[in-house]
Parts: structure tokens; C-alpha cells; sequence
């Protein structure tokens, strides 16, 4: 089905307030919770600013005080999931063991991945990114982006107390993220429902922990 955007405007106010004036975090959040359960129930295309409206319990001219277009609610949407699984994953103590640390978070971030939300949500991100580019680059940046930014600070520390050695910090956080989800997160956005066991994701992330460490161990 071709692509078409959520023109249906009938109950926008002619005089439209900017997001910013007299905006509520609280009534932000309430409407963005509404609008996951209507974008994940009925995806992108099928989801209207009038259901995500009745979802959210606001009315549909006080939705579109805050979102101008469902383009833009599912950006932010997508931006403040990303930003807090990113925040959540990659939440690093300095003085923490390296392997142990990378352990942790290696598992913390294949569980938000393969969690069915996430799922759905990355195939609608695919769906509509050919159409709608920049809400395929949102999700890379709130997403994998903000975590190799968290993941690569926290190597340089260790870089700095002599416990790794790396040459290009940015890469080698990109190595990390893609060689703890690929494998099993993958094939789960492209159709498998079966959720890998405990063991396929112990497998997974130690078999990249420990690569990882032997390709960035301190040089003697």
C-alpha cells in the first residue's frame, strides 16, 4: 500500500499554538503514551491522530498543540524510547571490572532489543524510512548512535587508567553494539518469532566480550 500522510487536520484550530507555549511535560507524556499503544497496535499507516487522540484521552485539537503531524509524534516517539533504552543499557560504573562490565551491559542491551515493542517498532522505523528518511536517521541517533557515544566515553576512561587500549574508540563501541545484537536480534525484526534462550544470549555476549577484549588489551 502506497504511503500517504495523516492529512486529516479538520479539528485543528486555525490559530494553532506552537508546542512550546504553555506546554505540559505531563499532558506530553500522556499523549505519547497514547500514541505507542495505537502505533503499536496498528502501525504506522493504519494509526490516525484522531485515535491516538481518543487514546491519549486529549482532544484532537490539544494533540495537535503539542504534534503538528503523526510524522512528528512518531519521531518523538521514537527519539524518547530510544534515548532512555540508551540511557537505561549503557549506564556504566568507571570503576567497574572491564569484562564484567561489558558482560552487563551486553545482556542489558540484547534484552531491550529483542523485547516485542522494540521489534515492532524498528520494522514500522524500516517501513517508513524510504518515504521518510529522517525518521530512520532519528532512530540511529537516539538509538545505536547515543549508546556508542555512552559506551565510547566510558572506554576512554579505561583507556585512560591503562585497561584497554583502542584506536578508534568510536568503531570499536559500533563492533561492540553490532556484534552483541546482530546475530540474535536480526532475525527477530525480519519475521522469526522464535525469542533466543537464556544460553544463545550467554553465548552471544561472551563470545563478543572476550573478542573484544583480546583485540583492546593493554599493549605490553
Amino acid at each position: 500500500m502506497a504511503y500517504a500522510p495523516d492529512i486529516d487536520r479538520a479539528a485543528t484550530p486555525p490559530s494553532r499554538l506552537p508546542a512550546a507555549t504553555g506546554a505540559s511535560p505531563d499532558k506530553r507524556r500522556q499523549i505519547l503514551g497514547g500514541a505507542r499503544q495505537v502505533f503499536l497496535s496498528c502501525g504506522f499507516d493504519g494509526a490516525s491522530m484522531g485515535e491516538i487522540a481518543r487514546s491519549a484521552g486529549v482532544s484532537k485539537g490539544t494533540l495537535y498543540v503539542y504534534f503538528p503531524s503523526k510524522e512528528e509524534l512518531f519521531a518523538a516517539l521514537v527519539t524518547e524510547e530510544c534515548q532512555r533504552t540508551a540511557e537505561a543499557c549503557f549506564d556504566m560504573d568507571p570503576g567497574a571490572d572491564v569484562r564484567a562490565a561489558l558482560l552487563q551491559v551486553g545482556h542489558r542491551y540484547i534484552r531491550a532489543m529483542m523485547e516485542p515493542a522494540h521489534i515492532r517498532t524498528v520494522r514500522m522505523v524500516i517501513g517508513v524510512a524510504e518515504k521518510l528518511p529522517e525518521i530512520g536517521r532519528t532512530y540511529v541517533q537516539a538509538g545505536q548512535e547515543a549508546g556508542v557515544r555512552q559506551l565510547g566515553d566510558w572506554l576512554r576512561l579505561k583507556m585512560a587508567r591503562g585497561e584497554l587500549a583502542i584506536d578508534d574508540v568510536e568503531l570499536a563501541a559500533w563492533q561492540f553494539i553490532i556484534g552483541c545484537h546482530a546475530k540474535l536480534v536480526m532475525p527477530m525484526v525480519f519475521g522469526d518469532e522464535t525469542q533466543p534462550g537464556a544460553a544463545s544470549v550467554e553465548r552471544v555476549v561472551g563470545h563478543t566480550v572476550d573478542a573484544f577484549l583480546r583485540a583492546f588489551a593493554p599493549r605490553g
